[in-house]
């Protein structure tokens, strides 16, 4: 695809009188921030802004707004569906070197940081203080980014999500204006919630700086073990017994036989080739041993094995590790081929329909598709490992996936659970909102960006 130069001479040269060396313009460091981690084709922008301070986006994006510019704010990379591709050209800001742990409130429970931050920095940061912030997507992804994806992850059916964990943030809008939203006390009823707004707005709304997060402390007690089942639907089973029994267990993460063998192959782990289940504990000691003997009694009771422990952190983090990794584990089960991942959400009570049917629709298509889940709050992923040259194979992952999503729609969820929209799910948004939620969706986006220039042809499909 090739969109007309957005990035004009004039432009270029007053980027560079702001930001010297910081302005590269070289092919592969354009080409770089043009692609995320997924399947979707790379669209590289014209040029690449490296920021350092709040003010320095705010004086970019009045140079690119005076200029209809359009830009696209970048953190680390690993985004999933299409968000870093630069569709209408322009420039990209990359918020990497906007790094800074602005100060921590040990006695609140919060911290202040800047975008570029990652969660493995801030609690690499925070390990002497007896706090931690929970949220992990897997990726060590920037914490500005995981507010504009709503990132989640393994920890999210104890802790919640992005949506749950800020409190406050600083947003650059389209124009230059900076503003502040939210703040520090654990509940307002001050006004709209603009934090919440811009929490997977993935850029399309403004570009978030800095970000006002909620600590936890770290539990006196931390247990993780793995169990493996004669089948799919007894894994999900016993998810949902264990969440509609209110045990408050901190992960549970399955991962099916074909996810199995890949992270037995790439983290050389010897666990069996089974529908399994990951399981993290937090507490105290008595609450995670019951937690952990409730939780194992429901797994005698549809067939699972014995759980084996890691509870040292070093077998702990080896483990969660391997989780970590599925993607790159399940890309290497085929050569030559990539990762189309894909997501969706459904009410607890659905988890073991929708996913097995999902199963069924990959068999029936003949793909290679490993499937794991945070299936603790209903989410789950599939992904298939695909030539991207052979459309006919593309074609069949593609019903797979519609498929897919058309289900979770149906059973009262979402087309994402936490990859967000981008540029893959933007054509499912009216059919789970409906015309008129997406109808005020477009009327907020052209009342903050007029102009269209903030991450243009993501989240919003085209008018009708």
């Amino acid at each position: 695809m090739t969109v007309s130069p957005r990035l004009t001479p004039v432009l270029k040269d007053a980027l560079a009188k702001l930001l010297g060396e910081r302005l590269n313009l070289s092919t592969a460091i354009c080409e770089r921030h043009g692609q995320g981690e997924a399947h979707h084709p790379g669209m590289p922008p014209e040029g690449v802004a490296f920021a350092k301070t709040t003010e320095e986006v705010s004086a970019i994006m009045r140079l690119c707004h005076a200029h209809d510019c359009p830009v696209v704010p970048f953190g680390t990379g690993t985004s999933l569906e299409g968000h870093t591709a630069a569709v209408a050209g322009g420039l990209c800001i990359d918020l990497s070197e906007m790094a800074a742990i602005l100060e921590t409130n040990d006695e609140d429970l919060d911290c202040r940081v800047q975008a570029g931050v990652t969660r493995k920095q801030l609690n690499q940061h925070l390990r002497d203080t007896g706090l931690f912030f929970p949220i992990d997507p897997g990726a060590d992804a920037s914490l500005g980014g995981m507010a504009a994806t709503r990132a989640s992850g393994t920890n999210a059916v104890r802790y919640g999500t992005m949506r749950d964990n800020v409190l406050g943030m600083t947003v650059v809008l389209a124009d230059g204006e900076v503003v502040r939203t939210g703040g520090r006390a654990r509940k307002s009823s001050a006004g709209y919630d603009l934090t919440r707004l811009m929490i997977g707005s993935e850029g399309t709304l403004g570009i978030i700086t800095e970000l006002q997060l909620r600590l936890y402390g770290i539990p006196e007690a931390i247990s993780a073990a793995v169990c493996s089942f004669d089948d799919l639907e007894a894994a999900v089973n016993t998810v949902m017994l264990t969440i509609q029994s209110g045990i408050p267990v901190a992960r549970i993460e399955l991962l099916d036989a074909v996810q199995m063998d890949a992270v037995n192959r790439y983290s050389k782990l010897d666990y069996p080739v089974a529908p399994t289940l990951f399981f993290e504990f937090h507490g105290s000691e008595a609450s995670v041993k019951e937690q952990a003997t409730r939780v194992g009694e429901i797994a005698q009771e549809y067939r699972g094995g014995d759980f084996q422990w890691a509870s040292r952190p070093e077998d702990r983090n080896r483990l969660w590790q391997a989780r970590h990794d599925a993607f790159y584990a399940a890309i290497n089960l085929r050569a030559g081929c990539r990762g189309w991942p894909t997501d969706v959400c459904v009410p607890v009570s659905r988890l073991a329909e929708a996913i097995l049917e999902t199963r069924r629709l990959i068999e029936e298509e003949d793909l290679i598709a490993p499937m794991v889940g945070h299936v603790g709050d209903g989410n789950f992923h599939v992904l298939f490992i695909v030539d991207t040259d052979n459309q006919e194979e593309m074609a069949r992952a593609a019903r797979v996936n519609t498929a897919m999503v058309e289900m979770a729609i149906k059973f009262g969820g979402t087309c994402t659970g936490e990859h967000g929209v981008g540029l893959g799910k933007r054509k499912y948004l009216i059919k789970e909102h409906g015309e008129g939620a997406v109808g005020v969706m477009r009327r907020i986006k052209l009342a903050l960006d007029p102009k269209g220039l903030l991450n243009p042809g993501k989240i919003l499909p085209e008018s009708a």
